[in-house]
């Protein structure tokens, strides 16, 4: 018997290395209203709390400043068309969801981007092993709010006693605790173990094949 048959995955730092096409369009939109671009290192730190918070974090005086609205808007639009010029999966991250796939677990990926970015993705890269995935929309709470977690795991007919939660970040433990269920760090991706420990992950992975043994242990 299973200790987990449920597994929910954030994508940004987790499935997907995305931070290249993430940060080239946050300077393609602070490029189009003069101001100065961002290092890939600040993107990576100011990345986790949605689109609107990377943008306010990104611009100077953040949402205070007049060109909020117009800057998020062209990141909006470019990052739609130019999601996938840099971002590619993880190493290990396709011959995992495959063996998960063929153990019959239930998976869904629960993200901060927003929904149809989110969709895209999953449809281009994950659609074969990922029946449902969820973004930030008007009509959900983002993460840490637990209700995309929920909504994950209503959709796939499971229940949170059987669900474990993997991600990179502080939001996704705290994502994973507000939800009541636990939480597997991945090491490789935006944060790094020391934060992942530091926020109280359950459990720290340094290559995505170690899920396996956690799951049925």
């Amino acid at each position: 018997m299973k200790n987990y048959d449920t597994i929910i995955f954030d994508l940004d730092g987790t499935l997907l290395n995305t931070l290249d096409d993430l940060a080239d369009s946050v300077n393609f939109a602070l490029c189009m209203h003069g101001f100065p671009e961002r290092t890939i290192f600040e993107i990576r730190s100011f990345v986790g709390n949605g689109i609107a918070r990377l943008i306010e974090l990104s611009i100077p005086r953040g949402m205070e400043n007049p060109k909020y609205n117009e800057c998020l808007k062209d990141f909006k639009m470019h990052y739609s068309n130019n999601m996938n010029n840099k971002t590619s999966p993880y190493e290990g991250i396709m011959e995992l969801l495959k063996k998960l796939s063929q153990d019959n677990y239930k998976t869904a990926i629960v993200s901060n981007k927003f929904d149809g970015a989110v969709k895209k993705l999953n449809k281009i890269y994950f659609e074969e092993y990922i029946d449902v995935a969820i973004g930030e929309s008007e009509n959900i709470s983002r993460k840490p709010a637990p209700d995309t977690v929920f909504k994950a795991i209503e959709e796939l007919g499971s229940n949170r006693a059987s669900a474990i939660y993997v991600g990179d970040s502080e939001v996704d433990v705290k994502t994973a605790k507000n939800a009541g269920i636990p939480c597997i760090g991945a090491a490789w991706g935006f944060r790094g173990r020391d934060v992942l420990e530091s926020k109280g992950a359950d459990y720290v992975i340094d290559r995505p094949e170690e899920l396996l043994g956690i799951i049925s242990r």
